[in-house]
């Protein structure tokens, strides 16, 4: 097997059964595209700026034996497309939640939680700025929830328990997929700039070479994209009743 197409197979793999389940009766998450992929978009262009400054800075980089050799400047185009096939998975799952589980959409003290782990990751981002994934990790993370509460008013259509919910179930996959990309490796970490922590050392191949950083740099871009879709999804609804 030609290991240059391992990171898009991966791509490939994860969107095939969110893509298929798109047409759900109850979900209708085909109806929401116009919704979802413009919400993919500001979140993208941050996170592609981010992830080129720190392949620059060798934080990071991508085994050349596991992409096509493709680019779009320093980044693999597989690794350009990591920002839109985990965002539509997640948003599908997301929405999944919100349909079934209606009640999640409603106010709740999850308020709270995300509030607390906002300022944890903030404070932990602040005490490690020698590690510069774990420090920017933890500072965006607590800037953009706190932005989230700041504007509550602009974001009215973000619900923190749906989000958390969602984001619980999303690590499923999440992991398994990053397992995969860490261990064989596609994607090769800078243990420098990193905390070190591995979230399932205990556990062998593949599942025992993911940074803990990846939890919350994954949380950060679908938080983003959630609250994207909510917004432009409240805009729409809000044109249709005028």
């Amino acid at each position: 097997m030609n290991t240059h197409f391992t990171y898009f197979l991966i791509h490939l793999a994860s969107i095939a059964g969110p893509l298929a389940l798109s047409f759900d009766k109850k979900v209708h998450f085909y109806k929401k595209w116009k919704y979802v992929f413009p919400a993919m978009i500001l979140p993208g262009l941050f996170f592609l700026v981010w992830d080129a400054w720190f392949t620059h800075q060798g934080v990071w980089g991508f085994s050349s034996l596991h992409t096509t050799g493709l680019k779009l400047g320093n980044l693999p185009v597989e690794e350009v497309l990591f920002f839109i096939t985990v965002p539509y998975c997640c948003l599908f799952i997301y929405e999944c939640i919100c349909c079934y589980f209606p009640a999640t959409h409603r106010k709740s003290g999850a308020d709270w939680i995300l509030a607390g782990l906002g300022i944890f990751l903030f404070v932990i981002g602040c005490f490690t700025l020698d590690k510069s994934y774990t420090s920017y990790t933890g500072i965006l993370n607590g800037l953009f929830i706190a932005i989230l509460f700041a504007f509550q008013k602009y974001f009215s259509g973000f619900r923190a328990l749906s989000f958390l919910i969602a984001y619980a179930i999303i690590l499923i996959p999440f992991l398994m997929v990053n397992g995969w990309l860490t261990a064989i490796p596609v994607v090769i970490y800078n243990d420098a700039e990193n905390s070190g922590i591995r979230i399932f050392s205990f556990l062998s191949y593949p599942f025992n070479n993911i940074p803990v950083e990846d939890i919350f740099y994954g949380m950060l871009l679908i938080l983003m994209n959630v609250a994207c879709y909510e917004k432009l999804k409240e805009g729409s609804s809000v044109n249709l009743s005028k």
